[in-house]
């Protein structure tokens, strides 16, 4: 048998088909993050106005035909907010994502590749990480760095870390007693390649279940850090900070801008988090 005719398990699961796994339910959130998605990158085009720009005389102006949705404390419309405020929310996010679950991935498949020693450091490493909540970590970062989202995405970033590495860990420990692996070791391939020809593709279900939910923690956390001030800084428009800047509004009896967008919150969290679970659980990754 040649090394590219191994069946691994990743092979064998191929034909279970992605919407199968989804299910009905996991099909309709899918189609809500893909509306939002598709909200965020068309936003400059559909938008009806500028979303930083506003009169003093539209202030609080209720929902009709100019302004769809109405307007906020300064006359902006909340449409247009909402839809800019996709990009910065899920952007955000995204890149939060990407950089933790490229650095977990790489620091578990080393840890489990080389082991010993190797394996023993990575694990102080995670412990280290582990000692820092997450918005904690993220707070102490703006701190010494300034405010902003690139400074509370990276910092963000470091704190999901630990948390994707130790899961993929073990089931890469897991897969690397199997035969298969075994199987390509002894055909004389490197290490370098066994991880990335049948190691990394049959843990690359764990990740993507641990990105999917990471995903809705993070823009939890992102808005978090922008409704106190350490995110996105007005006058650019983000969920979170428009929750934030509606406070006022709330106690003159006009919650649209506070309530709009703590709904796009909850939502587009709701629907990360039951593509994750359909599509393994959070034992893949998570951060729970």
């Amino acid at each position: 048998m040649s090394a590219g005719t191994l069946v691994t398990p990743a092979r064998r699961r191929r034909g279970a088909g992605l919407a199968g796994r989804l299910g009905p339910l996991g099909v309709t959130a899918a189609a809500v993050v893909a509306l939002l998605a598709l909200a965020a990158l068309l936003a400059p085009l559909v938008a009806p106005y500028d979303p930083a720009i506003g009169s003093i005389v539209q202030r609080y102006l209720p929902p009709g035909p100019e302004h769809l949705l109405g307007t906020d404390q300064s006359g902006r419309d909340l449409l247009s907010r909402l839809l800019f405020g996709a990009r910065t929310s899920l952007a955000g996010a995204a890149v939060v994502v990407l950089l933790a679950g490229a650095g977990g991935t790489v620091l578990a498949l080393v840890a489990t590749w080389f082991g010993g020693r190797v394996d023993a450091l990575v694990g102080r490493v995670l412990d280290l990480l582990f000692a820092f909540p997450n918005l904690l970590l993220a707070i102490l970062v703006v701190a010494v760095f300034g405010t902003g989202l690139a400074q509370a995405t990276a910092a963000l970033a470091v704190a999901y870390m630990p948390y994707t590495a130790r899961v993929l860990r073990s089931v890469a420990l897991r897969e690397r007693r199997l035969a298969y692996v075994q199987a390509a070791e002894l055909q004389g391939l490197s290490g370098i390649v066994v991880t990335g020809r049948h190691l990394l593709p049959n843990i690359a279900p764990q990740i993507l279940t641990g990105a999917a939910i990471n995903f809705g923690y993070a823009m939890i956390d992102l808005a978090a850090l922008s409704y106190l001030g350490l995110g996105v800084q007005a006058p650019t428009a983000d969920w979170g900070l428009m929750v934030s800047q509606g406070q006022d509004s709330l106690l003159q009896g006009q919650p649209q801008q506070s309530l709009l967008a703590g709904t796009c919150i909850v939502v587009a969290v709701a629907a990360f988090s039951v593509i994750g679970e359909r599509l393994g659980g959070r034992g893949a990754g998570g951060r729970a």
